[in-house]
């Protein structure tokens, strides 16, 4: 009786050590849409260092965590557009940052084409950590080809898949997957989009031979991820960014996940595979970075080196960039997307500023919404930084008279570049889409009138409305800035309107 009690008990702590052995738990902490490497909001969210502490936190927690960002580090960026021992930083801070958090896997994101060929390849060079890039390819002159990195005269293409093997504590291993996809939003001459459903297809296909289980990680709209977690079901989880905004989208047994842009929010995705059963069991969970989750130390002074840089730059034109100046109520949105194809609150703002620089009266006010660069929402304590986060080139505001024909050229020819950095947003202007009708002032734009017009001086360029330059015979008169002007400089506009809210 004894010996079978013994034999009994033998039998059941050995199923107990298989089912141990069976399962697998690994941590995902995912971010996408960084752009900004010091906290926001007056230092209420976001922040790196923040973000690494949470890492190393979770790390304690389970060895087995990985830290992903996918897409969108690159650009855009206020700290991107200054100069660094001679040339324009571009990303370069987000490379020193992330190597440093040592992040297990990046995605590449339409906005790191934003870089000159010559500029993304420095950063490529730079990083320490894995990118996939399963569509984008480089288009040379020797032809299509992967994008490479190059550390000490070793050139290394970057993967269309990556594999990670997870163990646990009693040895038993698994292989998990990764593909990734990005939109083709912005085409550049050195960059080739491969058809992402197809890349996608491919590598998952590729991956499901080799792996226990496949994730994805892109950077591709919601209806985009949504098309790729239906064709593939065996991807539990689809880590996605583009939308700037936290979401997590049921798609059958998938669900795709995004979180808030600039590491507002991150989500931490608890995973358990079992591999016996072959089951993905997926605890998602969105964090708020915020003063409480800490700050490590190493990552805190790497970005405060950058910031000392930023706070000179910037102490040259404003004398307190963390000076508080307004506090929105509700997000006032500067995501690409929007900025550039309808009408949004950030550029009615924007605009307002603009007619408001002038002591005389400003009939409508204009800017191309490819000069708002912050692609991000603005909510809460805002300062004075943000608002060169939003415009980081700056430039004058101009008066300009200009004669009703011209100016109903100028507003049809931005109308019908919605989605592109031409579309114009307004203030006191208005298209009736029943009538086809532009009005300023709630009245019909007369020909022969001459409006006096707020345009941001890129627009008398000619660089994105071709016809619009003070040679064109509507313009009649440019009126110049006293440098001591408020319209001497966009910015400082906005930051005085938002002061006498």
């Amino acid at each position: 009786m004894r010996n079978l009690l013994i034999l009994l008990l033998s039998i059941g702590l050995l199923g107990a050590c298989s089912t141990k052995d069976n399962t697998i738990n690994f941590t995902f902490i995912q971010l996408n849409d960084v752009y900004e490497i010091a906290p926001l909001e007056g230092g209420k969210v976001g922040g790196m260092a923040r973000v690494e502490q949470l890492h190393k936190d979770l790390l304690k927690e389970n060895p087995n965590t990985y830290l992903f960002l996918a897409g969108d580090y690159l650009n855009p960026s206020l700290l991107g557009t200054l100069k660094y021992k001679g040339e324009r930083i571009k990303g370069k801070q987000m490379v020193e940052v992330m190597n440093a958090m040592n992040f297990d896997l990046v995605a590449l994101g339409n906005h790191e084409f934003d870089l000159k060929e010559n500029e993304l390849q420095q950063r490529l060079n730079e990083s320490k950590f894995q990118i996939i890039a399963t569509n984008p390819m480089h288009k040379t002159a020797e032809g299509i080809q992967r994008f490479t990195s190059e550390k000490n005269g070793v050139k290394t293409e970057l993967p269309k898949t990556v594999n990670f093997d997870v163990k646990n504590a009693e040895g038993t291993s698994i292989k998990i997957g990764f593909f990734s996809a990005c939109l083709n939003s912005n085409p550049k001459s050195y960059v080739h989009y491969e058809d992402f459903y197809e890349s996608a297809k491919f590598a998952n296909n590729k991956l499901e031979k080799e792996c226990d289980v496949v994730f994805g990680l892109t950077h591709l709209t919601i209806d985009q991820d949504k098309m790729i977690a239906n064709m593939f079901p065996n991807v539990p989880l689809i880590m996605g960014g583009h939308e700037h905004v936290n979401m997590s989208v049921p798609v059958g047994k998938s669900k795709i996940t995004k979180a808030d842009a600039n590491a507002k929010t991150v989500y931490v995705h608890r995973i358990s595979f079992n591999k016996k059963t072959k089951e993905t069991t997926i605890n998602s969970e969105l964090v708020s970075i915020t003063p409480e989750t800490g700050s490590d130390k190493n990552v805190a002074s790497i970005v405060s080196k950058w910031n000392v840089l930023l706070d000179e730059k910037i102490k040259e034109i404003l004398p307190n960039p963390d000076e508080v100046i307004f506090t929105a109520t509700e997000p006032l949105d500067g995501r690409d997307t929007p900025i550039r194809s309808t009408q949004t609150n950030l550029g009615l703002l924007v605009t307002t500023a603009m007619a408001h620089s002038f002591d005389t009266k400003i009939d409508c006010a204009l800017v191309n919404g490819g000069s708002i660069r912050i692609d991000d929402q603005l909510q809460g304590d805002i300062t004075g930084i943000d608002i060169f986060r939003v415009l980081p080139f700056g430039g004058e505001i101009l008066k300009v008279e200009i004669k009703g024909d011209l100016l109903r050229k100028v507003l049809n020819y931005g109308r019908l570049k919605a989605g592109k950095g031409a579309y114009l947003q307004r203030y006191n202007a208005a298209y009736n889409k029943e009538t086809k009708i532009w009005t300023v002032n709630n009245s019909k734009i007369i020909d022969t009138k001459v409006y006096t017009v707020a345009f941001s001086d890129y627009l008398l360029k000619g660089y994105d409305i071709p016809f619009l330059t003070p040679n064109n015979k509507g313009v009649i008169k440019v009126h110049k800035n006293k440098e001591t002007a408020k319209a001497h400089d966009i910015r400082k506009a906005i930051i005085v309107h938002l002061q006498n809210l």
